[in-house]
């Protein structure tokens, strides 16, 4: 009877216990009573909010220690480039009185510059960008430690805007070079240079898109297929590298959009996958080599395809062929589509001409055609690309920068002369070249070449082969006005 009755007692003093703890809850503010009733029903949202609070740092904390290891291993390769240089100052002289000023010209001054390279080997060959270098005097390299070496120019390449640089030594740090093909948007990246002077300063952000052509590279007439970055790039990055979180060496940084001369998250860099062949061209030969196809190419549009009938809707359009030139004797036909070249896939014409720059004179390549529809594999060996197989795509090119016209009757007569009925007249020339600073003028005429008459462009540009190739310099007869002249262009 005891224990029932104890019994009885415990579960009335439980109910009552339970009955003011209700009171005292319900007589909180309505903002407490939710805090304590969550205190209770949300404890396994707390638990997983915990969780991912744990998996973000877990994960922040990897891509910290990732940049970290990066920034470490290619740091030590990543040097500082200070240029020097003494040109002539220009004075602003009003017109008319150059001759009381010494035509403007003023006494000599020394231009310094900043840029960043990066050790691709360990012999001490440093690769940077060609504007960092160009037109310099002295070059000084500064490591990592802070020491100072001096460094010579092994060669340049303006139409990448690329540079080998060496110093002494065989046993640096060097960076190993990547795979830029193999890269995607949207992956880490970090920027490694001397910004505004500050070296070996690290910047991260990721590949915003790939295969960008600005025009900025030799005047527009450059090889562009720009990596595009949102790490910071400032004036003194141009030349250092651009790598990936396995730290390697993806890419060049060049340039950057800005308007106010600062990153403005717009930075370009040239890929690796064509800075590769360049730096392999310079270290074995001092030079670059590049392939020759003999085509005039475009990209597939709407205009191109209602001319030709394509049947495709990107790729590389052949619109002329030169003949028994490379396209031409691999079977290309204008009209034709490259839509492959050894497996890689080509989408417009600035991605067929950088593959073909980027390969060697004797290369075989593999091509994939659309003709009108049917697909057509053919082999196609290039030639060797320079300023005379380019001049064949200009009819009137000369060879040596000047653009030439056959002599006509009605041109002779407006150029003051009646009894001359060959000849060809000078009608344009490039600045710096061979007929520039051979002393050609537009409007001389040039009446025989190497003791033959110059009755063609087609003579005149073997006659001056021929002599070029035998080491020997060419002799123009020119007439300028009245005058008579004896050119003399040297190989």
């Amino acid at each position: 009877m005891q224990n029932a009755w104890k019994t009885l007692s415990l579960t009335l003093g439980a109910a009552l216990v339970g009955c003011l703890l209700t009171g005292v809850v319900l007589s909180l503010p309505t903002a407490l009573q939710h805090d304590a009733v969550a205190n209770q029903t949300q404890t396994p949202a707390q638990d997983r909010s915990a969780q991912v609070e744990n998996q973000n740092n877990s994960t922040a904390q990897d891509l910290s220690s990732s940049f970290r290891n990066v920034a470490e291993a290619l740091r030590p390769a990543v040097v500082s480039i200070h240029t020097h240089a003494t040109e002539q100052a220009v004075r602003r002289v009003p017109r008319g009185f150059e001759d009381f000023f010494g035509g403007g010209r003023g006494g000599l001054r020394e231009r310094v510059g900043l840029g960043s390279g990066v050790i691709v080997r360990p012999d001490g060959y440093i690769l940077t960008n060609n504007h960092v270098v160009a037109g310099t005097d002295q070059l000084e390299v500064q490591l990592s430690s802070g020491r100072r070496v001096s460094a010579s120019i092994v060669g340049t390449d303006p139409e990448t805007d690329l540079a080998i640089i060496q110093i002494e030594g065989d046993d640096h740090p060097f960076a190993k070079m990547g795979d830029s093909e193999a890269i995607r948007v949207g992956e880490w990246v970090l920027a490694i240079g001397s910004p505004f002077g500050l070296e070996q300063t690290v910047t991260a952000g990721i590949i915003s898109a790939k295969n960008r052509v600005q025009g900025i590279v030799g005047e527009g007439e450059g090889f562009e297929d720009f990596l595009q970055t949102d790490a910071a790039i400032n004036p003194g990055n141009s030349g250092g590298p651009l790598v990936n979180l396995r730290g390697e060496v993806v890419g060049i940084n060049t340039a950057i959009e800005s308007r106010s001369g600062g990153s403005n998250g717009i930075g370009f860099a040239i890929p690796s996958a064509m800075a590769i062949p360049i730096v392999n061209s310079i270290i074995e030969s001092g030079s670059v080599q590049r392939g020759f196809l003999g085509a005039q190419v475009s990209d597939v549009t709407e205009a191109a395809s209602d001319e030709f009938g394509l049947k495709v809707q990107s790729g590389a359009l052949i619109r002329g062929v030169l003949e028994d030139q490379p396209a031409a004797e691999g079977g290309l036909q204008p009209g034709d589509v490259v839509l492959r070249i050894d497996q890689r896939e080509i989408k417009n014409s600035s991605q067929l001409r950088n593959y073909v720059a980027s390969r060697r004179p004797g290369s075989v390549l593999q091509m994939q055609v659309d003709r009108l529809g049917q697909r057509l594999q053919l082999s196609v060996t290039l030639g060797q690309r320079s300023r005379e197989a380019m001049a064949m795509f200009r009819a009137g090119d000369s060879g040596i920068g000047a653009d030439l016209e056959p002599l006509d009757e009605r041109t002779a007569r407006q150029l003051g002369y009646e009894n001359l009925n060959t000849g060809l007249v000078v009608t344009q020339i490039e600045r710096g070249s061979l007929a520039e600073r051979s002393g050609l003028r537009i409007g001389d005429v040039i009446v025989a070449v190497n003791g033959q008459d110059a009755d063609s462009v087609e003579v005149l540009r073997e006659a001056i082969e021929q002599t070029r190739t035998a080491g020997k310099a060419s002799q123009l007869v020119v007439l300028t006005g009245n005058i008579r002249r004896l050119i003399v262009i040297r190989p």
